[in-house]
């Protein structure tokens, strides 16, 4: 497996793994691509795009069929020098199966089990994969086997424990656990929004998310596939405890399908809930769209806008003199971020990379206007409604903003009451903080004492 992110792998790469996950069965697809570090999405993505290249173009003359001959030939070339490394991955594959728990470093390996080691890597070998390659696959190393055969019979001289922890997961409940999160409803889930959606959707609670995340460590299905690294999270002297109180926005640039020309949309968020209360796309960016947005989603929320605190960095567009005087018309608060400050409009960032770094945001620009207005249409919905925050306890933007959270955790903090009491050796501590997120706070005082962000 590449240690590169998935958008950086070659061309090769990527139809190696769609030929791989071609001949998986549909319930063992979610491990692969966690172990991959690929979402559905992108898998389907080159899929399609590898389909599409295999349609063959029209002859328009000798030139061009010259020209097609030679890509043919190309390609018959490219498949050839992969299939060796096709045959490699499914002896690996094999191995990995047929394997189970047997290898990794610094754990005892009984006599029997080293037999069993040593056999199956022979049978890889022959299968057409490179001793170190499969040896590797098993978290063991080439030296370690050569050991082994010289020292044929002998057994670990390691003493380690000889009692496992009396409230372990057993060997059915780590599989429920592991098919659970590989299903098609969880596969593309993190464990973070695993176990609320399992909360609401199930009522039901199998184990918490650092045992969901050492369990997919232990099955080689932890492999980071984000774009980027996880943000950071920041200090933010505005206090919001409830909706409508204070606003972040900013304008994002989408691609357009002619290069270096863009849409822009322009987006407002409640920092309390969450929630996407405005979003438009537009051909130019302008402050006079800006106080038009804004308007119109007081308008629609039916909302007095005296006294509201709307947030936003130092750009051009936020401080436009239409956007302004609208702003002091309105009787709106107007907040920018602080000088030299790298993360100045936290919210909205944090809210543009969700966005851009989602499976589904598309991998190319966007044909038209209409289809850019479209798309950002649906991730509202999606991100509004489906997407359980984490700042504010897993719930959705939308759940907060109408009040529902409140029941929703209460009924969480139950569950997870009713797991102790069935079970209470697997906690020493207490059960886990589902209490609502009362305040959130927006760019505190440096010299203040810091109020907790939600």
């Amino acid at each position: 497996m590449s240690a590169k992110r998935p958008q950086d792998w070659t061309a090769e790469e990527k139809l190696a793994v769609v030929i791989a996950a071609a001949a998986i069965p549909a319930e063992e697809l979610g491990a692969f691509l966690r172990h991959q570090g690929l979402h559905e999405a992108q898998l389907q993505e080159w899929r399609q795009r590898l389909l599409a290249s295999l349609v063959p173009p029209r002859a328009e003359s000798a030139k061009s069929r010259s020209a097609d001959a030679r890509r043919i030939r190309q390609l018959e070339q490219e498949l050839a020098r992969k299939e060796k490394a096709l045959v490699e991955a499914a002896a690996l594959l094999m191995l990995k199966k047929s394997g189970g728990d047997l290898g990794g470093r610094g754990r005892a390996h009984p006599p029997e089990e080293r037999q069993r080691i040593m056999t199956l890597v022979a049978e890889t070998v022959a299968a057409g994969a490179r001793r170190s390659v499969a040896v590797a696959q098993l978290g063991l190393q080439v030296r370690t086997l050569q050991r082994w055969a010289h020292a044929e019979g002998e057994g670990d001289r390691r003493r380690g424990p000889h009692t496992a922890p009396a409230h372990r997961l057993s060997a059915d409940e780590r599989a429920q656990v592991l098919a659970l999160v590989n299903s098609p409803p969880y596969r593309d889930l993190s464990p973070q929004q695993i176990v609320p959606r399992l909360l609401d959707e199930r009522g039901l609670y199998l184990a918490s998310e650092s045992t969901l995340y050492r369990l997919l460590r232990q099955a080689d299905q932890l492999t980071h596939r984000q774009r980027s690294r996880p943000a950071v999270a920041r200090p933010r002297a505005h206090l919001a405890t409830g909706p409508n109180q204070v606003m972040s926005w900013d304008i994002t640039w989408l691609p357009g399908p002619i290069r270096g020309t863009f849409f822009y949309l322009y987006l407002s968020e409640d920092i309390w809930s969450r929630q996407i209360v405005g979003a438009e796309v537009h051909p130019e960016e302008s402050s006079a769209l800006a106080a038009a947005l804004f308007q119109r989603t007081c308008d629609r929320l039916e909302l007095d806008p005296a006294g509201l605190i709307l947030h936003a960095d130092n750009g051009g567009p936020m401080k436009g003199s239409t956007m302004l005087a609208t702003l002091q018309r309105l009787g709106v608060v107007a907040s920018f971020s602080r000088p030299n400050v790298s993360d100045d409009n936290p919210y909205s960032e944090a809210l543009f990379r969700t966005m851009k770094y989602r499976p589904h945001y598309p991998s190319g620009p966007f044909a038209s206007l209409i289809a850019a207005r479209a798309w950002v249409a649906g991730f509202v919905t999606w991100y509004n409604t489906e997407h359980r925050h984490s700042a504010i306890r897993f719930v959705t933007p939308a759940q907060r903003h109408q009040g529902q959270d409140i029941a929703l955790l209460e009924r969480r903090h139950q569950l997870y009451q009713q797991a102790r009491a069935r079970r209470p050796q697997r906690w020493s501590r207490q059960t886990r903080n589902w209490s609502p997120v009362r305040t959130v706070s927006l760019n505190p005082d440096r010299k203040a004492d810091p109020v907790a962000a939600g």
